[in-house]
C-alpha cells in the first residue's frame, strides 16, 4: 500500500487497515474514535487505544515534512497525497475536540468484475450489456450518487471497456482513477490540476493531445461544469461523476453549480443534447445480511426532440425494496449508436421482466423561470420537471401542470411554474 513518497512514514497501528483491501477509508476524530469504511460492512467503529491524539499528531508532522508543508496553528489544514493514499488533517486549533484526520485509499485496481457484480445483484445482465454497448458506441455518461456509493469505481469499470486503440486522458484534482497504472500498455495520459494549472488550462492542453475520451473527476464546481460542457460540445466523449440524488436530476444539479446567470433553458438543453446517459449508483446497509450493498439504481437517457424539447427517459429504475421497472431506449439513442456503428435493439432491455407497472418515463422541461430578484448574482432557480399523463401522446404536445390539468404548450407563455429555491 505504501509507495515511495510515504515509505519513510511510520503508520504504526494503522498498517493492518492500510493493507486490508476491504477497507477504503479510515477516519479519526473526537479524541480517539476510529471509524472504518469497508466494502463489505459499510461504516463502523473500532476500539484501538494506541491510535490517539499523540499518535495522529506525530503522523501529521511526518506527512507535513514529506510534503514540504507546515502543520500548526498558523497552517491548521494539511493535505497529503501519494499514488494510492490521500490524507487530510485538521489541527486541534480548528477541530476543538481534538485533531481530526481521514485516510482514503485509492488503489490502482478495478474492484468490479462482471461475474461478481451480477452475482451480487449490483446490476442486471441486460442493463450491463446495454451499458457496454453504450461505451462501445461512444455515449457521454455521467454517474451520480452519494459520497461513498461507488461512483468512481463504476466509472473505472466503464473506462476499462473502452477500446484499446482509443486514446484516453484523465483530468483530476485528486488522483483516483489510476487508469495509466492499471493499463500501462495503453495510450492513457493522467493530468492533475493544481494551483498553477486550473481545469480550464488543463482542458485546453488536453484537447491539443487529441484524445478520443476525456475522463473528468467529480463535477463539484462551476469550472468543472464548464469543463464537461466544453469537452462534449467539442466532439470528445466523456465519463464523469457528480453528486445527485437521482439520474434525472443530473442536468439541474450541474446548473445549480454554475456561478453565473446563464440562461437556464439554453444550458439544460445543451446538456440534454450532448450527454446521452445518466447513471445513479446507490449504497446502503442491507437489513438482512448486515452488509453494505451497492447497486445501479437508475439508468436515464437524455435527449432533445425534433420540436426542441428537452426530455429524459428512465430506461432502468430499481426502488429501495428491489422492484425493477424498465423502458426501451428511445429512437434517438438507437439512432445515435447506429451512427457510431453499434446496433442496439429495443428488446435488448427486458421490459417483460418488470416487477411492477411501468410509470410514465418521459419528462418535459417547463419553460425557464427568471431568477429571484433578491438574488440576481446566483443561479437560484431550477426548472419544473413535469410528466405527461398519457405516455403514447407526442411529448411536445402538452405540458401537465401540478394540478394535473392539461394545457397546450406555448413557447412564449409560462403557466404558473413552480419555483424551487436552492439554498
Amino acid at each position: 500500500m505504501h509507495d515511495n513518497m510515504f515509505s519513510q512514514i511510520d503508520f504504526g497501528p494503522l498498517n493492518p487497515f492500510l493493507v486490508d483491501d476491504d477497507i477504503t477509508d479510515i477516519s479519526y476524530s473526537n479524541g480517539g474514535q476510529v471509524w472504518l469504511k469497508t466494502l463489505s460492512k459499510g461504516i463502523y467503529r473500532i476500539e484501538q487505544p494506541e491510535i490517539n491524539n499523540a499518535f495522529m499528531e506525530k503522523l501529521a508532522f511526518q506527512c507535513s515534512n514529506v510534503m514540504g508543508k507546515t502543520f500548526n496553528m498558523a497552517h491548521p489544514l494539511l493535505d497529503a497525497e501519494s499514488a494510492e493514499l490521500r490524507l487530510n488533517f485538521v489541527h486541534d486549533s480548528v477541530a476543538k475536540n481534538g485533531i481530526a484526520a481521514v485516510l482514503r485509499k485509492t488503489p490502482a485496481k478495478i474492484r468490479l468484475e462482471k461475474e461478481k457484480i451480477l452475482a451480487e445483484k449490483y446490476i442486471t445482465l441486460d442493463i450491463h450489456d446495454f451499458l457496454m454497448k453504450c461505451i462501445e458506441g461512444h455515449c457521454n455518461i455521467i454517474v451520480c450518487g452519494e459520497t461513498g456509493s461507488g461512483k468512481t469505481e463504476f466509472v473505472k469499470y466503464l473506462a476499462s471497456k473502452i477500446k484499446e486503440n482509443e486514446k484516453v486522458i484523465t483530468i483530476e484534482d485528486t488522483l483516483e482513477l489510476h487508469l495509466d497504472r492499471i493499463f500501462p500498455h495503453r495510450d492513457i495520459v493522467a493530468m492533475k490540476t493544481n494551483n498553477i494549472a486550473s481545469y480550464s488550462d488543463v482542458l485546453v492542453a488536453c484537447m491539443r493531445q487529441n484524445p478520443k475520451w476525456i475522463l473528468l473527476s467529480e463535477v463539484r464546481s462551476a469550472e468543472a461544469v464548464m469543463a464537461v460542457r466544453n469537452s462534449i460540445s467539442s466532439g470528445h466523449y466523456i465519463l464523469s461523476t457528480i453528486h445527485a440524488d437521482k439520474a434525472a436530476s443530473i442536468p439541474n444539479r450541474m446548473y445549480s453549480l454554475l456561478e453565473s446567470n446563464q440562461e437556464i433553458d439554453q444550458f439544460l438543453k445543451s446538456i440534454y443534447r450532448y450527454v446521452q446517459l445518466g447513471v445513479f449508483v446507490r449504497g446502503y446497509q442491507d437489513k438482512v445480511t448486515k452488509r453494505f450493498h451497492r447497486e445501479i439504481a437508475e439508468v436515464t437517457e437524455f435527449y432533445v426532440t425534433k420540436d426542441n424539447e428537452a426530455v429524459y427517459n428512465t430506461i432502468y429504475k430499481k426502488n429501495t425494496i428491489g422492484n425493477i421497472v424498465r423502458s426501451a431506449p428511445s429512437d434517438n439513442l438507437i439512432d445515435y449508436l447506429e451512427g457510431q456503428g453499434v446496433v442496439v435493439f429495443k428488446d435488448m432491455i427486458k421490459v417483460e421482466k418488470n416487477e411492477e407497472e411501468p410509470v410514465t418515463e418521459e419528462t418535459v422541461i417547463a419553460q425557464p423561470v427568471q431568477p429571484v430578484a433578491s438574488q440576481p448574482s446566483t443561479p437560484s432557480v431550477t426548472p419544473v420537471m413535469q410528466q405527461p399523463v398519457v405516455p403514447d401522446k407526442p411529448i411536445s404536445a402538452e405540458v401537465i401542470t401540478p394540478t394535473n390539468q392539461t394545457v397546450m404548450a406555448n413557447p412564449n407563455v409560462v403557466k404558473q411554474p413552480e419555483i424551487e429555491i436552492i439554498s
